[in-house]
């Protein structure tokens, strides 16, 4: 008996590889414009990689050209980084200078005695100040541990707290303020004062600053041999003292002697202000010269037409021969000296005190060691000074209280700079020399020298980085634009599925003149002249090691370098860099008109030839907008022969299994026929 046979699914005619193959004819348009619908999105993927490598090669040209240029980078060297270094500006000069660390600026950080460690912080509102700044701890009581962590949570910026663990089942608290600066002392208040008395932090103490040099009894002649020529002599009788002061004329000396506490206490400073005033020059006085007295004619005496003269004087005076030299008037600032033990003396940098103004000087002793006094000599001619009161204080002492655990105390950091005493209340000073920031860390044990020199490392590696995406780009359009398989062999640094992606782009725009005409234009501005100045010695890319041919050819012909890649000398591009830094940024931008605006160098033109491209609206833009309009109309001309193929697939498979059903249709009423004759011979 015949098996079932069910149409279109048992298949039993090959009637699907009948329809599959009618359809594959029928598919031939469709197929064709898949592929070019394949071929358009590749050429959009190349356009974009293509825009890609334009942009990056644009972004690092810009840097060499821009505000923010590396030739303008500057690098610092410290002969001891360890206590100090510099940071310089882009602004910096090109210099170096000595930086003499004689302390660095502290806060104020004590320690508690040491405690059980079950110690507990009685309850209470415990405030502490720093400066302007408060912090208020409202402590319910409890453990030196979750104290400290309350603390901590309030503190911000202000104040914070550690535990550490001092001996066996004993320990400490260390607090501490946040802010350096003789100005930001650590105080306590409220119940943070008795705390800190209980536990250790501080102590009552005697107030042992001391005011020097309120009276003229407290004054004495400073001992000085003058070496300005026709001045008068230095001298006490010039000083004078009343409720505005110490008044020091010019010519004005006096010495005065330190407190007894002060003195060989290197924790000590001593406090003092001084302002000038511009007075009558004693030099107008001293070079007025006394007229010369005049002889009268001895005369004659006539009587009729004789003349007899009259014998000469007998008085005659005789001039110097050589007229004296007139007195030059003195300007300078060094008037305060530091007078030590064993009579030498230190001169104390007061800089500024002929200038406007109050000046006010804080100077640790810690810097004068062995100081016995101080002197003032006022060898101006035309400036008086009038000094404070000298003051003697510990600017350990809280007022009231010292620590008695003190691990640093709030100090201002003091530095000279080419011999120039500096107070700063921070360890980061950035207004002592233009364009360039002093860390300080330690105290130096010499002086310190201190260069700024220009940044080579980050000039070289920008041209690197630039001949870098040049070479990139100018092999992207060599693979687009011409059908060479050794241009990508020549590519050593494509990997392997990278090679097979590029050979499938091959030539792909090879009849775009697009390519070829930026490609001619980025060479010809990288192969010209540019001078920002008319003396000039570097004027090509050339001259610092950067060309087609930057090693030579040694004789030997090759092809890939008439690609258009640029090439680096090392040796030549280094000794570029470091003799020419300013001519070689000049060679990338430069303003040739005088508007402070950059219009001309390599780096602004090729800036301008790839903005073309890159932009908004721009060549590479229209292109891919192009295709995109190829693409739209390829996908909806698929969608539509998609559509006429389904309905030609079905028509075909209707019609074939209609074809089928009656072959079987026959094939059962002949099964039947044979059944029925078989049947009947057997009868």
């Amino acid at each position: 008996m015949a098996g079932f046979n069910i149409p279109g699914v048992t298949d039993q005619y090959k009637t699907n590889d009948t329809v599959e193959k009618l359809m594959q004819v029928e598919r031939i348009p469709l197929t064709r414009e898949q592929q070019q619908l394949d071929a358009y999105k590749s050429q959009k993927d190349a356009w974009r990689e293509m825009n890609t490598s334009l942009t990056s090669l644009r972004d690092s040209i810009k840097t060499l050209y821009s505000f923010e240029n590396p030739f303008n980078s500057k690098i610092t060297e410290s002969s001891d980084d360890s206590a100090v270094f510099a940071e310089a500006g882009r602004n910096a000069e090109i210099q170096s200078f000595k930086i003499d660390v004689i302390q660095p600026a502290s806060s104020d950080r004590f320690l508690t005695a040491e405690l059980d460690a079950d110690y507990k912080v009685p309850a209470g509102l415990y405030t502490f100040k720093v400066a302007d700044r408060q912090v208020s701890v409202n402590w319910k009581g409890g453990s030196l541990k979750d104290f400290s962590a309350a603390v901590n949570r309030r503190g911000g910026e202000t104040v914070k707290t550690m535990i550490i663990g001092a001996s066996a089942g004993k320990k400490t608290l260390l607090i501490e303020s946040l802010a350096t600066g003789a100005e930001n002392r650590l105080i306590f208040e409220d119940a943070a004062k008795d705390f800190a008395e209980s536990a250790g932090i501080i102590k009552p103490v005697i107030d042992e600053s001391a005011e020097f040099g309120k009276s003229i009894s407290e004054l004495r002649p400073a001992e000085y041999q003058d070496s300005e020529s026709g001045l008068p002599a230095l001298t006490l009788s010039n000083v004078s003292v009343d409720d505005g002061g110490i008044q020091v004329s010019p010519r004005g000396a006096f010495f005065t002697e330190i407190p007894e506490a002060a003195a060989g206490n290197d924790s000590f400073h001593i406090k003092f202000s001084v302002q000038s005033a511009e007075v009558t020059d004693i030099t107008e006085e001293l070079n007025r010269k006394e007229p010369e007295p005049v002889i009268p004619d001895a005369g004659f005496a006539e009587f009729n037409g004789i003349i007899i003269n009259n014998a000469a004087s007998l008085t005659t005076l005789e001039s110097d021969s050589k007229p004296a030299e007139p007195v030059q008037p003195v300007k300078t600032e060094a008037s305060i000296y530091a007078v030590m033990e064993d009579g030498s003396e230190r001169l104390i940098e007061t800089e500024g005190i002929l200038s406007d103004g109050v000046k006010e000087f804080d100077i640790p002793l810690s810097g004068y060691s062995g100081i016995k006094g101080i002197a003032v000599r006022n060898r101006n001619t035309g400036y008086s000074l009038t000094l404070s009161s000298f003051s003697a204080y510990n600017p350990e002492n809280i007022p009231g209280f010292t620590p008695v655990h003190p691990v640093s105390t709030a100090a201002d950091a003091v530095i000279k700079y080419e011999g120039i005493t500096i107070t700063r209340p921070s360890n980061t000073i950035d207004d002592v020399i233009p364009d360039v920031t002093l860390n300080i860390r330690e105290k130096t044990e010499k002086t310190a020298q201190i260069s700024i020199k220009p940044d080579t490392e980050s000039s070289k590696d920008a041209l690197i980085n630039f001949v870098g995406k040049y070479n990139q780009t100018v092999a992207k359009i060599n693979i687009l634009s011409q059908n060479k398989e050794e241009i990508i062999n020549e590519l050593d640094y494509l990997s392997d599925d990278e090679k097979t992606k590029e050979r499938e782009r091959l030539g792909m725009f090879q009849s775009d003149f697009s390519l070829s005409s930026i490609k001619s234009s980025m060479q010809s501005i990288v192969s010209s002249g540019y001078s920002a100045d008319s003396g000039s010695e570097i004027t090509m890319l050339s001259q610092i090691g950067i060309s087609t041919n930057a090693s030579g050819f040694s004789g030997t012909y090759s092809q890939s370098r008439l690609r258009g890649y640029l090439e680096i000398d090392e040796k030549k591009l280094d000794s570029a860099l470091e003799n020419h830094l300013d001519e070689i940024k000049s060679l990338f931008g430069y303003d040739s008109d005088g508007d402070l605006i950059i219009d001309s160098g390599i780096a602004y033109q090729l800036d301008r030839q790839i903005n073309a491209y890159t932009q908004t609206g721009g060549i590479l833009a229209l292109k891919t907008s192009n295709i995109d309009s190829k693409i739209k109309s390829s996908e909806s001309k698929i969608a539509r022969l998609e559509d006429q193929m389904d309905q030609k697939e079905a028509e075909l498979r209707s019609k074939y299994s209609q074809m089928e059903g009656s072959l079987n249709s026959l094939e059962s009423q002949q099964n039947t026929i044979s059944n029925f004759t078989r049947q009947n011979s057997s009868d």
